[in-house]
C-alpha cells in the first residue's frame, strides 16, 4: 500500500508513539495518536533523559546494550531533524557521566563493573576521586573512586516531547487526547481500535505504544506481558554559587543537571502496581543518594516531586515488532525509553512501511514469550 493511503493508528502519545507518529507523518503516512491523559505526560516527562547505555549496562545484557548503543549513535542526528523541523532545542548534551562510589563496599562493586565494562570494549576511564573532583567540583570530596563514561549524553526529554507534538501535528498528525482505548481489533487488511466509549476507529496498521497500560488493552490475550515499575524523582533549581556540568550516577541516585536551570534528582524503584502517590520515603532516598554523591543540592529549592510508570516487560527488554495482524508492539522499555526513542521509531516505522523486521528489533519480538512460554510447558 502506498504510504500516503496507510492510515497508523497509535495507541499511547508518549515519547515513544509521538517520535513513531513523526516519522511515519513524515514519510506520508494518516497519523492518528490516542492518549488516555494528556500527550507527552507520564514517564515521558518525568524521566532525567540520561543516554547512557555504557553506565546502565547489565552483566547479562548485551543484546540489549547493542540495540542501547546503536540508538545513542542515532540521537545527534534525530535530534538534529527534529530542530529543523520545529525550531526547538531539545537540549542534546555531551558532557559525559561520571558513576561514582561513595565508599569501599561501593567503591567494589564499581571496580567489577568496569572491568566488565573494559572486557566489552567499551570507552570508559577509572578514576580516583580526585581527579574525578579536577573535572567536576562539584562532586563529594569522600569518593572513594569513579568510572568515567564519556560517550554517555542526556537530553532534555520534555523538550523532546514538546518538539514531536508540534512537530507530527506540523506534518498532518491527529492527536486525541483524554482517548483511552479499551481494545484492539487484530485483523490483515483493517485493524481497528475501540475507544472507552464504544466507538470503532479503523486503519491500516495499529501500534501499541501505551507503556505501562499496554497489557491492560484487550483483544491480545496477553501476549504483551508489561508491568509497570514506579519510579519517583524530584527536580531542584539551581543557584548561580550551583553549576554542576556532567550527570552523576551514585549507587543510590542519579544527578542530571539541565540547560533550563534544573536538576533532576532520582529515581527509585518500586513494583506496587499503579500507585502513583509521591511518597517520604522516595523523596528521602532520592535526598540522600543525591547529596552522598553531590552534597551541594541541598540547599536548592524544590519545584516538583513526581512520579511514574515504567513499562517493563517479563525479561526487562523491549517488546517491538508484529504481535497480531495488522498489530505492532512499540513498548517495555524500562528504563531505556528515552534512549531508545531513535531506534524504535526508525525501526518501527520501517516496519509499518516495507513489513520488514530489522536486524535490530529481531531480538525483541513478541515473539519470543511465547517460545519461554512453550519450553516451560
Amino acid at each position: 500500500m502506498p504510504h500516503t493511503e496507510q492510515r497508523v493508528l497509535i495507541i499511547g502519545a508518549g515519547i515513544i508513539g509521538l517520535s513513531i507518529g513523526w516519522e511515519l507523518a513524515r514519510a506520508g503516512c494518516q497519523v492518528d495518536l490516542f492518549d488516555r491523559d494528556e500527550a507527552g505526560q507520564g514517564a515521558s516527562s518525568v524521566a532525567a533523559g540520561m543516554l547512557a547505555p555504557d553506565a546502565e549496562i547489565g552483566f547479562e545484557e548485551t543484546t540489549l546494550h547493542a540495540l542501547n548503543t546503536e540508538s545513542r549513535r542515532r540521537w545527534p542526528d534525530f535530534a538534529s531533524k527534529l530542530e529543523a523541523d520545529t525550531g526547538a532545542d531539545v537540549g542534546l548534551r555531551t558532557e559525559g557521566t561520571f558513576i561514582v562510589a561513595d565508599d569501599r563496599d561501593a567503591a567494589e562493586a564499581l571496580r567489577r563493573r568496569y572491568r566488565f565494562q573494559q572486557n566489552q570494549g567499551l570507552e570508559v576511564e577509572w578514576q580516583s576521586g580526585d581527579e574525578a573532583r579536577d573535572e567536576e567540583p562539584f562532586l563529594a570530596p569522600h569518593l572513594s573512586g569513579a568510572v568515567w563514561s564519556p560517550t554517555d549524553h542526556q537530553v532534555d526529554n520534555q523538550a523532546v516531547v514538546k518538539a514531536l507534538q508540534v512537530a507530527v501535528e506540523k506534518h498532518g498528525g491527529q492527536l486525541h487526547e483524554h482517548t483511552p482505548i479499551e481494545a484492539v481489533v487484530p485483523n490483515a487488511d483493517r485493524p481497528g481500535v475501540v475507544t472507552n466509549d464504544g466507538a470503532r476507529v479503523e486503519g491500516s496498521t495499529v501500534i501499541i505504544a501505551a507503556g505501562a497500560w499496554s497489557q491492560s488493552i484487550d483483544g491480545l490475550n496477553g501476549a504483551l506481558p508489561i508491568r509497570p515499575v514506579k519510579g519517583e524523582a524530584l527536580r531542584l533549581k539551581t543557584k548561580p554559587t550551583f553549576d554542576l556540568q556532567h550527570v552523576v550516577r551514585g549507587p543510590e541516585a542519579y544527578v542530571v543537571p539541565k540547560n533550563d536551570g534544573h536538576v533532576v534528582v532520582g529515581a527509585t524503584a518500586e513494583e506496587k502496581g499503579f500507585n502513583d502517590e509521591v511518597t517520604a520515603r522516595g523523596l528521602y532516598k532520592n535526598l540522600e543518594g543525591g547529596w552522598e554523591v553531590v552534597p551541594g543540592l541541598l540547599d536548592l529549592p524544590v519545584t516538583c516531586t513526581c512520579a511514574s510508570f515504567r513499562p517493563a516487560s517479563r525479561d526487562n527488554a523491549p517488546v517491538l515488532g508484529p504481535v497480531a495482524p495488522g498489530i505492532v508492539a512499540a513498548t517495555g522499555h524500562y528504563r531505556h525509553g528515552i534512549l531508545l526513542t531513535p531506534v524504535t521509531a526508525e525501526e518501527i516505522a520501517r516496519y509499518v512501511m516495507t513489513g520488514t523486521v530489522s536486524d535490530w528489533i529481531e531480538p525483541f519480538q513478541p515473539a519470543r514469550f511465547d517460545a519461554v512460554s512453550a519450553d516451560l510447558s
